[in-house]
């Protein structure tokens, strides 16, 4: 009986066009013997926009919804999901070869780790790429790194939510990405972390792609009354979480 980790995608209009070069990177991925992936795209709409993008592959289903943004999305998406683990992949992102599998390794090694994240780069329009500062060394990240991280330099996580993969029990636990206009990926990661145990893989696992569209390129997203807004929201259900002393696993 195959294992099987699902791949979860929000799409809108402007970003279905890159729907084809994210098929291609998770085509390449190799699993280990007896694992495959689904692939649940999810509009955050319901235009004619995207199904011309959608890939023809038995392995992916489209399905459409009212606009709530991508953390609406990417929620309303695991009704559908059937795998142990959920792997985020934006429409405009593209995988790197061996970055499932390298996911998997950690996290079926080690049952205590409640999700794992990789390096990323950014992927500059004219195809180069280009790091981010600041990586952590390969290994474990204990609960609270995230957020002590993350307040200590003016909210940027150490590691990057877009390369998630997460237990799939956990992320339902949590009550999936936040309800938040943007950011709800950190708000997720700051949660997870505040009651498990990560992990960080130092071999890139992401191009994450900078172009005109991106939302988080929009003027809305850096408005400084909404972005205080959004991390005090995010930071405040971390450390009541951390508080209450629930954690993955249980116990630990």
């Amino acid at each position: 009986m195959h294992r099987r980790v699902t791949v979860v995608t929000a799409v809108h209009g402007p970003s279905a066009r890159f729907l084809p070069e994210a098929h291609a990177s998770l085509d390449a991925q190799r699993l280990p013997p007896g694992w495959t992936w689904e692939w649940l795209i999810q509009q955050d709409g319901e235009s004619d926009e995207v199904r011309p993008y959608v890939p023809d592959d038995p392995r992916v289903t489209f399905r459409q919804g009212r606009p709530g943004g991508p953390g609406v999305a990417r929620t309303i998406a695991l009704a559908h999901a059937r795998g142990a683990y959920v792997k985020v992949l934006d429409a405009d992102d593209r995988l790197t070869p061996g970055a499932l599998a390298r996911d998997l390794a950690a996290l079926e090694a080690d049952p205590a780790l409640g999700w794992a994240t990789s390096r990323a780069l950014d992927l500059l329009p004219d195809g180069s790429t280009a790091g981010f500062p600041g990586d952590p060394r390969e290994g474990p990240l204990e609960r609270g790194a995230v957020l002590d991280h993350w307040k200590r330099h003016d909210f940027r996580a150490p590691v990057h939510p877009a390369t998630l993969c997460v237990r799939r029990d956990l992320l339902t636990a949590l009550g999936g990405w936040m309800a938040l206009p943007a950011s709800e990926d950190t708000g997720l990661l700051l949660a997870l972390n505040a009651v498990s145990r990560g992990w960080f893989s130092a071999d890139v696992g992401l191009l994450y792609r900078k172009w005109e569209g991106q939302v988080t390129g929009q003027a809305a997203h850096t408005d400084p009354a909404e972005r205080e807004a959004r991390t005090a929201v995010a930071e405040a259900r971390a450390r009541a979480l951390a508080e209450f002393g629930w954690t993955y696993p249980a116990g630990s």
